[in-house]
């Protein structure tokens, strides 16, 4: 665990002890009958509020999330209609594998995890990340390669790994040439939108999915990443299922910075509030996220913004305008060459440009590090 990982797993243990005591439990509401939405029907989607107006749930005592007692997420993936805490997912997603075994961070039994225990993938490796981001009329143009500006774990995992017991992941991280279109100031819907494999871009050119892997399961629970928080799929890129520690300098002074943009075009920020309190479910909508002044393009304006959390479904739950399709942002890059499923990457080198993009609709196989 690199030491700014492991500051902020100790930042965490000493907000969550502060904040609840050592007999607090940590566990997501169910969806009330009350703030359910109705499944849609011919193709509509559900209407959640008055027009105009966005409510936002009201605690009455904050309690910061645990990180040794994070609930696992596979019990709040719902294909029906979004609600607090949950992921509403437009199609169920267990077609492909995902990681192989869990240790001593998933209790199943009990239905937590304790994200100070669970491995990840050893390696230091640089890539050569490129991004551009421009505002062109009313639409933001975001091209980038995929690779991530970070260092990463070295992928394929190797056997000598401790991580590959549980994950052996074949796939090597493969540079990926797409470009994307969102709306430059996307306009607030009342009517929510269900997610698919990929749910957004992060402000340094890497993919977001959402937070299922390829079996149904809370990703971030049992899939192995790298100390970044992110891994490639077979079609070779690299991405996020959460939150990751290396977008932005963590300061809980005040309002996390923009780690990235939501495919409907808003703005998906990290996981500290307005007074730099951690975020939780708790105080976020049904698409996990909330309206108040934030800095957008470089000026102060009050929008719908997404935040992150350390809690399931960590990025967004649902969208809030209709989002943009990933899949047909993503090009064959040039060389032409194909996925080779890990081969001859054993090094932890990065490799060269090429590999067979994603294919698919909707969820590209598999968004996890299934085999």
């Amino acid at each position: 665990m690199n030491i700014r990982l492991r500051n902020l797993v100790l930042l965490f243990a000493c907000l969550a002890l502060a904040a609840c005591g050592p007999g607090s439990e940590s566990q997501q509401p169910q969806p009330d009958a009350q703030e359910q939405i109705a499944e849609p029907t011919n193709e509509e989607q559900p209407a959640e509020e008055e027009a105009g107006e966005i409510q936002e749930p009201v605690s009455a005592e904050r309690e910061e999330p645990e990180l040794t007692n994070l609930p696992i997420g596979d019990d709040f993936i719902t294909t029906s209609a979004p609600a607090v805490g949950y992921v509403w997912m437009c199609q169920e997603q267990n077609s492909g594998s995902g990681s192989e075994n869990t240790g001593d961070w998933y209790n199943q039994a009990a239905g937590i995890w304790d994200f100070t225990l669970k491995p990840v993938v050893d390696g230091s490796v640089n890539w050569d990340s490129t991004i551009n981001i421009s505002i062109q009329g009313e639409r933001r143009h975001i091209e980038t390669n995929g690779l991530p500006g970070h260092e990463t774990g070295v992928y394929p995992i190797a056997s000598s790994d401790d991580a590959y017991q549980f994950d052996t992941n074949p796939h090597s991280i493969e540079s990926q040439i797409f470009s994307l279109q969102l709306p430059a100031n996307p306009a607030y819907e009342d009517n929510p939108r269900c997610v698919r494999g990929e749910i957004g871009i992060s402000i340094d050119g890497v993919v977001m999915n959402n937070p299922v892997d390829a079996v149904g399961r809370d990703a971030v629970a049992t899939e192995i990443q790298d100390s970044c928080q992110g891994h490639p799929h077979k079609g070779g890129l690299y991405h996020y299922h959460g939150y990751s520690f290396c977008l932005e300098d963590q300061d809980a002074q005040g309002h996390s910075a923009l780690i990235g943009y939501s495919l409907d075009g808003f703005g998906i920020y990290g996981i500290y509030g307005e007074n730099g309190e951690v975020m939780t479910n708790e105080d976020l909508d049904i698409c996990h996220g909330h309206t108040h002044e934030i800095d957008w393009d470089g000026e102060t304006v009050e929008m719908f913004h997404f935040h992150a959390t350390m809690e399931f479904p960590y990025l967004i739950g649902c969208h809030r305008a209709e989002p943009e399709t990933f899949t047909d942002a993503i090009q064959a890059n040039e060389s032409g060459s194909e996925q080779s499923g890990g081969q001859g990457q054993g090094n932890g080198q990065p490799p060269a440009d090429g590999g067979q993009p994603p294919q698919g609709e909707g969820n590209n196989p598999p968004p996890g590090g299934g085999n």
